[in-house]
């Protein structure tokens, strides 16, 4: 395990530059503890580390390149334990042929930053054969839910998650971890695999942390120009649309919502979904959930938030 100095002049500017999840170059050693964050690498690392930690741990799973966001769910989670462990990790497993694995942002250093700031016990980052290594290749499948949405536009992206989500578990052996709502139908596809697969770890959810301007906080925002961040601002205006009009019933919030969406054509629409908040038909009046996916140029940008059906709040 290493105590990484945060104040080394050596490692600015590598960020943006370094093509792997982990820290560019050979860590620094020997390093003083204050102002320093402690980053284990390895499963054997991990558990001595784990092994000696008393009390409630917590975990965040991210895949790094930090942000706003990030720092909500790190202070959901002291408030949940003693100790705060987070992943950091860009998982193969559910990218898709095509998609943004190779330049998915990595900004390792910033992230150290951000996790000494919020008090972040452990940062484990293992490398793409620690997590999965030689084995048998066992992968965790989600239900028909998990080829709806998200699912049907990206074949096989739930079973990655799922199945990195359940060996994160496993590895760092949780009393509960903490996720975001911006990945909604994630999370209640983890909700349930915890559950029904009985892994023993409370999985818990912050609303979706926002910009001034209504737009979802997201790693991949830092792809867009400055116009397309103009254009991309639809969405959450489509979710906001939608959701005034709910009083009206199910047709009048999709037909809001894609009103607002259709406005924008340079937005290409992958799904428009209104259901109940565990992703099932949405009923004729109550708590419902608004889901959208589109794509901006190179760029793909989802959202969702919650409605209140048919009740003129």
């Amino acid at each position: 395990m290493t105590t990484v100095d945060l104040e080394d002049p050596a490692r600015r500017g590598a960020d943006l530059a370094e093509p792997s999840p982990q820290l560019p170059g050979a860590l620094p050693a020997n390093r003083r503890r204050l102002g320093a964050v402690q980053v284990v690498r390895t499963r054997a690392e991990l558990d001595a580390v784990r092994n000696g930690l008393t009390g409630r741990v917590v975990l965040v799973p991210t895949m790094g390149a930090l942000h706003g966001g990030h720092r909500a769910l790190i202070r959901a989670a002291r408030a949940l334990g003693e100790h705060v462990i987070v992943s950091i990790f860009v998982n193969p497993t559910q990218f898709g042929a095509g998609e943004d694995l190779h330049r998915y942002p990595r900004t390792p250093w910033a992230d150290l930053d951000i996790c000494t700031d919020e008090g972040v016990a452990v940062v484990f980052m293992p490398e793409t054969d620690e997590v999965y290594g030689p084995g048998l290749g066992i992968r965790v499948d989600g239900t028909e839910l998990a080829n709806r949405m998200e699912g049907a536009v990206r074949p096989g992206h739930f079973s990655g998650v799922l199945t990195v989500v359940a060996k994160l578990f496993g590895m760092v052996a949780p009393a509960a971890a903490v996720f975001g709502e911006k990945d909604y139908q994630q999370l209640v596809l983890i909700r349930a695999m915890s559950r029904e697969l009985a892994l023993r770890v409370e999985v818990h959810s912050i609303p979706t942390v926002r910009e001034t301007d209504g737009m979802a906080l997201s790693s991949r925002n830092r792809y867009l120009d400055g116009h397309q961040r103009v254009v991309a601002r639809a969405l959450s205006r489509a979710l906001r649309a939608g959701a005034t009009a709910a009083v009206h019933g199910r047709s009048s919030v999709l037909a809001a919502a894609q009103e607002v969406l259709d406005a924008e054509p340079e937005l290409t629409v992958d799904y428009l979904a209104l259901t109940d908040p565990q992703l099932g038909p949405a009923q004729e009046s109550g708590p419902a959930r608004l889901l959208v996916a589109a794509r901006l140029g190179t760029t793909r940008l989802i959202d969702n938030l919650a409605v209140t059906l048919g009740t003129d709040r």
